[in-house]
């Protein structure tokens, strides 16, 4: 049958907008039992390259203050941690979590060679490469192709979003990427996609690829709706975009879907002008958000069993500049947020201001380092195989 270029690109639309790899799509269609204590990890990415000097505050720092004389954030508005660090007056949530002891603080994450672009650098993390090295895959990618070959219950991931990251891309399989699970099940049963669907009969190689991956999506997608309902999260949870897709992962994870790895993005963090609003108003969105989550993981008996990562692609300047923000970075922190860390609080030393590259934090902790501890300590898999290399865990998990 021949296909008109129209019914050829909408088709081809729904496919990959929905998901790429039929394979993986197919492990939603059997019901896959969660055995307790199925540990899951929830990636939150601050898109646009967070200021880590005024996330975690240098309280008692000289330089901190000097260089930023209009946007350096109070000792005694600052939420205090330790004699040193401050958290940023919007963090709230982060400061009880703190003193309860379900939060970490890993300062100085870098690596080496730092590129000062959000599209490369926000690669290099997504990918997990060095600096010099372009890779095709990302690193979640690659622990979904690492963790299951051949078994019939695959570890699948998910991202809260239309488009899916670099992070979830594998060789062999690929996260799935939906906003909502009701819109993606109405989108893929629309009758439009129905008819073409039943009428369809094999042909070019290309076009039944289409298809079926169509085909597939639409019982994934039935099956992802319906699974998302039978545990839906009693919480109430802020009207913001991240509070709606917390919720969303919340229902989820108290589904029967194997899904170990969850991935959202919030932003834009890139403040080269007014950043004491934006970073306010984007962290309190944050931290509402978080609230809710956690409150809902506690009350479910989930939260030893979670793991919440904060990144971003690069830190800011130590200096502010002349429109009341900071330029791109390098090094930044990381947030562990979870019932079950072993170690909690700031877990290295503050960020050293007094020993700069050209005006830039230098790294002190490679976030491959933070990768290799999540693979091997939290999710159980082969982290040197995944990365390619070897690195030394860290003792957070």
């Amino acid at each position: 049958m021949l296909i008109k270029r129209k019914e050829f690109l909408q088709v081809g639309s729904l496919a990959s907008a929905a998901f790429m790899m039929p394979k993986f799509l197919k492990a939603f269609e059997q019901p896959q039992m969660v055995p307790p204590g199925n540990k899951v990890t929830v990636i939150l990415q601050l898109s646009g390259g967070n200021d880590g000097l005024n996330t975690v505050i240098p309280v008692r720092n000289d330089i901190y203050y000097k260089g930023r004389p209009g946007l350096g954030i109070a000792r005694d508005k600052a939420l205090l941690v330790t004699d040193e660090a401050g958290l940023n007056p919007a963090l709230e949530t982060f400061k009880s979590l703190f003193d309860d002891g379900s939060l970490g603080i890993l300062n100085s994450v870098g690596y080496p060679n730092p590129d000062r672009s959000h599209f490369r650098s926000m690669d290099i993390w997504q990918s997990a490469s060095a600096s010099n090295e372009y890779i095709t895959t990302g690193w979640i990618g690659r622990y979904l192709d690492a963790q299951c070959k051949g078994c019939d219950k695959p570890t699948q991931a998910v991202e809260l979003d239309d488009v899916l990251s670099l992070a979830l891309k594998g060789e062999e399989s690929k996260g799935l990427a939906f906003k909502d699970p009701k819109r993606l099940f109405e989108t893929s049963n629309g009758k439009y996609f129905k008819d073409i669907n039943t009428d369809h009969h094999n042909g070019e190689e290309a076009v039944d690829y289409l298809y079926k991956t169509m085909s597939e999506t639409i019982s994934s997608a039935d099956y992802i709706y319906q699974q998302s309902r039978l545990h839906p999260s009693a919480e109430t949870y802020p009207s913001t975009e991240l509070g709606k897709d917390l919720k969303t992962i919340a229902s989820l994870i108290f589904s029967d879907i194997n899904t170990k790895v969850y991935y959202v993005s919030l932003g834009s963090f890139d403040t080269h002008v007014n950043q004491e609003n934006q970073q306010k108003r984007l962290f309190t969105e944050l931290n509402d958000a978080v609230k809710a989550f956690v409150s809902d993981l506690k009350k479910n008996n989930r939260f030893n069993d979670v793991l919440i990562t904060t990144f971003s692609e690069f830190g800011r300047r130590v200096a502010q500049n002349a429109s009341g923000g900071t330029d791109h970075g390098t090094a930044n922190n990381m947030f562990f947020i979870s019932g079950a860390l072993k170690k909690k609080g700031v877990l290295n030393a503050m960020p050293d201001l007094a020993d700069l590259n050209e005006g830039d934090l230098k790294y002190q902790v490679d976030f491959k380092n933070v990768y290799a501890t999540m693979l091997r300590q939290w999710l159980g898999a082969d982290d040197t195989a995944i990365l390619g290399k070897k690195f030394d865990y860290l003792d957070f998990i």
